[in-house]
């Protein structure tokens, strides 16, 4: 649930109306949705160069309608052209390669280039690699005789000599020099996945990559699932045959049985693969993460229990496969994975971050894990860097000055700032964020931490991406203000969003407005909410939106708001964030109804008989407990994508959050929204597409039933084969938003009484 749940609204995120409209009139629903939209322009990714003064990015060339990889002077703009466009022509073809992705080997002398890609689940991670050799111009496609559209992962070995790639489950390694393939797994296939993983632990560990060479390029540690014995979800295409076409996809639900899991080690030259005997069952511990510790022949295991809340991590020795637990990291409700784990002082220490003092800081621990050291102090919770499009965690560590990079918000929590502390723990945290602009800061920090390229932005400015120096934070040069988009904005007499704090007992809470442009203080408006409320996420930020949607339902005649409820992925400490532990849709429904009424007393603009609420995924999912738990709440809802029961939910998101159902039974019964249908008095629009491999359509069709048992009205759209985004197909996108409208106008009637 967590990755989409506004996938539905991420077409309209961050754009801005490109139209000839004056001041205040209104737009239309298909000027929202429609591509006459111009785009906030954004400095996009850069990779830095060992020397942390100068980056390389890839660059469109408009005229030749090719690509160009450049590299820049950070400081004095000198641009050099590395590859031109022309580079990218495979011999015998006249079009070049569409470039949907490149790396580089260690020696920046070769590069590997993704094109022709496909989906896999969310993202589009199977397609064709090239390599191109910039000394001599060859273009070489790898994989020539396996099936094309298939490759995963490739990468170069240490030397750059070999690429290593998956295909079909299974791992490959080609010589470049003789274009020799050699498959060094053979047992991929059906059940069993090498090099890559099943669809939960992609959905909910972000573990796609599966496979990763040995410093010494000797070896390929990688991740084998077996998924025999996972229940098998069924989802059935009516659409395009004349007989239904089933798709079976291995999927455990909440309390059921995982894949084995196991990391392995093959020689890179072929052979029979090691296997590490990590204890534990493999269908009950999860291997979350791994990675070879840099210059050594060890990997770093993470392992989870199947409740959550206990990592051990473990070191491995490729050499003899022995095994040594190092450190585990407990919480009574759950711990996180963590991707922020840097080597220091010759790999003897690594970073850590923990929750065990009731916020989230930064510790170090030695290799051993005797010592256990905290880095960060204070009642206030850090962010690793690597969590925006513009960061890199790699970089958050600066050894030779001592000191550790990160985000943290210890007032505003909708906001965010980068500080540093001293790796020796000594001191107090230093914001590095220039202390007069308030919002959200993103950095991508140069190695050595002498430069930086940030990215600000508040409700009110939109993105500006900057050169800057550390650790003073100075501005060198300014790359994109997006004046131009901004003017427009404005021009079109959009309402900002006003944030607010709400006080609703024991907890105070944060949202936002949007007003109508013709606002009236004096009369009542109807409100709609829009709401996620589960774990993973968070709605109120105090970042740059042109919220195209909201401004036109605004336009329409309604209040637009959200509010960010307890449990919400917030920096704002352990307790808040893991107070709904077996709780989830309990207390959020709780919270948010509680919190309407406030609104209602405070604000004499809003009209308590014409409260709506609506969400995507887990937002769906509130929608419903909180039209259902509290029908004299919200009058009109739409639950899009939700989860009625969650029993029907995959185990690690569930779990995670809930424990298994066999021991909390009574939690998963009151968390879900479908227990509650019983109570539905308002106007309900359940909204599902068929093809959801993720929240699938099976709890849809529970839900009907139970409405239909209780002889509850609603409105109900389908759209077949269509995913958890539901956007795939022709005028998609267009017919749901239309549908949504008209369910709001007619049920929740817009503009002033």
């Amino acid at each position: 649930m967590r990755k989409t749940l506004l996938l539905g609204l991420f077409l309209l995120a961050g754009t801005l109306l490109f139209a000839q409209l004056k001041r205040g009139e209104d737009i239309t629903l298909d000027d929202a949705l429609g591509r006459s939209l111009v785009r906030m322009r954004g400095f996009g990714g850069v990779e830095w160069m060992d020397d942390g003064k100068s980056y390389i990015k890839n660059e469109m060339n408009r005229e030749a309608r090719t690509m160009d990889i450049v590299k820049y002077d950070a400081v004095t703009g000198a641009r050099t052209i590395l590859v031109t466009g022309d580079k990218f022509i495979p011999e015998g073809m006249k079009e070049p390669l569409r470039v949907e992705g490149t790396s580089w080997s260690n020696d920046k002398k070769e590069m590997l280039i993704f094109t022709n890609s496909k989906r896999v689940w969310r993202y589009n991670t199977r397609g064709d690699y090239w390599v191109l050799n910039l000394a001599t111009g060859k273009l070489q496609q790898l994989g020539k005789n396996l099936e094309p559209s298939t490759l995963m992962f490739a990468k170069f070995s240490p030397d750059g000599s070999r690429v290593a790639y998956v295909s079909n489950k299974n791992i490959y390694v080609e010589d470049l020099a003789t274009g020799k393939v050699n498959q060094v797994t053979k047992d991929g296939g059906d059940n069993i996945i090498n090099g890559t993983f099943d669809w939960v632990y992609e959905e909910e560990l972000d573990c796609r990559d599966g496979f990763r060479w040995s410093p010494d390029g000797k070896n390929i540690a990688f991740w084998q699932s077996d998924t025999k014995g996972t229940g098998v979800f069924t989802l059935i295409d009516n659409v395009d045959s004349i007989y239904p076409k089933l798709i079976f996809i291995p999927y455990p639900k909440a309390g059921t049985t995982n894949s084995a899991v196991k990391v392995g080690v093959v020689s890179a030259d072929g052979g029979e693969p090691r296997w590490f005997n990590i204890p534990g069952d493999p269908r009950n511990n999860y291997l979350a993460r791994m990675e070879f510790i840099p210059n050594s022949n060890e990997v770093m295991v993470q392992q989870l229990n199947r409740l959550q809340n206990t990592n051990s991590v473990w070191i491995g020795d490729v050499t003899n496969m022995n095994v040594n637990k190092v450190f585990e990291d407990s919480d009574k409700a759950w711990v996180d994975i963590h991707d922020a784990v840097c080597w220091i002082k010759n790999q003897k220490y690594f970073t850590w971050v923990s929750e065990r003092d009731g916020w989230r800081h930064f510790y170090l621990v030695s290799r051993d894990g005797k010592e256990v050291k905290l880095i960060t102090k204070g009642d206030f919770d850090v962010t690793p860097l690597g969590r925006g499009p513009e960061d890199q965690g790699e970089s958050a560590v600066d050894e030779k000055g001592g000191y550790i990079y990160y985000y943290a918000s210890p007032v505003n929590f909708t906001q965010r700032y980068l500080y540093r502390s001293r790796l020796d723990g000594k001191g107090n945290a230093e914001r590095v964020s220039p202390a007069n602009d308030n919002g959200q800061f993103s950095y991508s920090i140069a190695p050595g931490a002498k430069l930086a390229i940030q990215t600000f932005q508040n409700h009110l400015t939109p993105p500006v991406s900057s050169l800057v120096s550390l650790p003073d934070n100075k501005t060198i040069k300014v790359y994109e203000d997006n004046k131009e988009g901004k003017a427009t904005y404005e021009a079109l007499g959009f309402r900002p969003k006003e944030f607010f704090r709400v006080d609703i007992g024991d907890v105070i809470l944060d949202g936002w407005m949007i007003k109508p442009i013709r606002f009236d203080s004096t009369k009542q408006y109807p409100v709609i909410f829009n709401i996620y409320g589960e774990p993973a996420g968070s709605t109120v930020q105090d970042n740059w939106s042109s919220d195209a949607y909201n401004q036109y339902l605004a336009q329409q005649g309604y209040i637009v708001m959200s509010i960010d409820n307890r449990g919400a992925n917030v920096a704002r400490g352990r307790e808040w964030r893991k107070c709904i532990y077996g709780e989830v849709g309990t207390l959020a429904s709780h919270d948010q109804a509680a919190a309407t009424k406030k609104l209602i007393e405070r604000y004499h603009f809003i009209d308590p008989d014409r409260i709506g609420i609506w969400g995507w995924s887990g937002g769906g999912s509130q929608t419903l407990n909180c039209m259902f738990r509290y029908p004299e709440v919200y009058k009109t809802g739409i639950a899009v994508a939700s989860v009625p029961d969650e029993r029907l939910y995959d185990d690690i998101y569930q779990e995670r959050y809930m424990g298994l159902p066999q021991d909390n039974k009574e939690g998963y019964r009151k968390g879900s929204p479908i227990t509650y249908a019983a109570n539905l008095k308002g106007n309900l629009l359940v909204v599902h597409g068929t093809g959801d491999d993720n929240v699938h359509y099976q709890g849809c069709e529970m839900l009907i039933d139970e409405l239909v048992k209780n002889n509850k009205m609603f409105s109900l759209m389908v759209y077949p084969m269509r995913s958890h985004g539901i956007f795939e197909r022709a005028g998609t996108t267009r017919h749901l938003y239309y549908t949504m409208d008209k369910f709001w106008k007619t049920n929740l009637p817009p503009g002033p009484k």
